[in-house]
C-alpha cells in the first residue's frame, strides 16, 4: 500500500513488468528441476496401438499420432513416423514415432497409458456416440549401456517390403527391417528409410528404447510392490479422456487438469497437461 502511494503510475507499471519477468524466470527455473530423471533429456519413441472398435479406434490412433506430431512442432522437436500398420479402411492399427529434442522423453513419458475418445462416430451412418481407446507407450532413445546390452546372437533380423495403403508406393526392395530380441520377445520394426542399413540402425535404437522401457517398468512395479500397490494396465484405466460430444472437454484423470478447448488439445496443445503431471510426480517424490 505504501509502495503504491509513493510511486507514480509510470514507476508502478515498471515495477509490475519487472515483477512479472522475475516470476517467469523463477517458474522457468522450477520447470527445469522437473526433468531430474536419468533419461529425461533423451529423445523418445512413441508407440500407439488402437483398441477394440475397428475403424473408429484406428482413426483415433491416427488422431493421436497427428496430435503428437503437432506437439513436437510446437516444442521445436523433430518427429518422424518410423513404423506403421494401416487400419482396415481408416487410420492406423499401430504407429511408431521418433521424437527428438531437449527433454523429449522427459515430457512425453507423461503420455504413457490409455487415451479415451468420446464422439459422434463419422463411421456410423446412424450418427451414434462411440467410445474409442488407444494405448500410448513411450521409451527413451538410449545407446548401449552397462545395464542394457544386446549381443548379435540375441537378435533375429528379418527384412520386408514397405509401402503405402492399398499397395501404393510399395518399395520393390526389402528395405524395411524387423528385429526380434529373442530373450525378451520384444519386436521392433523400421520402414521409413529407403536404405536397409538406415532402417536397421533406427530399429536398433528402437530396440534399446524398448529394453530401457522394460527396465523402467520393472523398477516401477517393484517400487509399487513395496508400497503394497499394484500397477494397472487395462482399457478401463485410461489416463486421459477427450470428450467431443455432448460437450467438449479433455481431462487428465491423474492430475485433474482439464481443458474445454479440445480442438487446440488435439492440435498439439498438451504441454499444460504434461507440466501438471511433472509437478505431481515431483511432489510425490518429495513426499517419499
Amino acid at each position: 500500500m505504501l509502495a503504491a502511494e509513493s510511486c507514480n503510475a509510470e514507476d508502478w507499471k515498471e515495477f509490475e513488468n519487472e515483477f512479472k519477468l522475475a516470476k517467469e524466470a523463477v517458474e522457468k527455473l522450477y520447470l527445469e528441476t522437473l526433468y531430474s530423471e536419468k533419461n529425461d533429456n533423451c529423445d523418445a519413441l512413441i508407440e500407439l496401438h488402437s483398441g477394440a472398435g475397428g475403424e473408429e479406434a484406428q482413426d483415433w490412433t491416427e488422431m493421436l499420432s497427428r496430435m503428437y506430431s503437432m506437439y513436437a512442432e510446437k516444442q521445436e522437436y523433430s518427429a518422424e513416423i518410423v513404423s506403421f500398420l494401416y487400419g482396415d479402411g481408416a487410420g492406423y492399427k499401430s504407429v511408431s514415432l521418433l521424437i527428438s529434442g531437449k527433454n523429449a522423453y522427459g515430457n512425453l513419458k507423461c503420455e504413457r497409458g490409455v487415451h479415451r475418445l468420446v464422439r459422434i462416430s463419422p463411421f456410423d451412418a446412424n450418427k451414434r456416440r462411440h467410445t474409442s481407446f488407444a494405448s500410448v507407450e513411450v521409451s527413451p532413445i538410449i545407446e548401449e549401456t552397462d545395464e542394457i546390452k544386446v549381443s548379435p546372437e540375441e537378435i533375429k533380423i528379418d527384412t520386408f517390403r514397405s509401402g503405402g495403403a492399398g499397395g501404393q508406393h510399395i518399395n520393390k526392395t526389402e528395405s524395411a527391417v524387423r528385429i526380434t530380441h529373442i530373450p525378451t520377445g520384444i519386436i521392433v520394426a523400421c520402414q521409413n528409410e529407403r536404405s536397409q542399413t538406415q532402417n536397421k540402425e533406427t530399429a536398433m535404437k528402437m530396440l534399446y528404447a524398448k529394453l530401457a522401457e522394460k527396465a523402467e517398468k520393472e523398477k516401477e512395479a517393484e517400487k509399487l510392490k513395496k508400497l503394497g500397490l499394484q500397477m494397472k494396465i487395462e482399457w478401463g484405466s485410461q489416463i486421459r479422456s477427450y470428450v467431443l460430444c455432448p460437450y467438449t472437454m479433455a481431462k487428465d484423470h491423474r492430475t485433474g487438469y482439464e481443458c474445454g478447448d479440445t480442438d487446440s488439445v488435439l492440435s498439439g496443445e498438451i504441454q499444460e497437461f504434461i507440466v501438471a503431471k511433472l509437478k505431481q510426480d515431483k511432489q510425490n517424490t518429495t513426499k517419499e
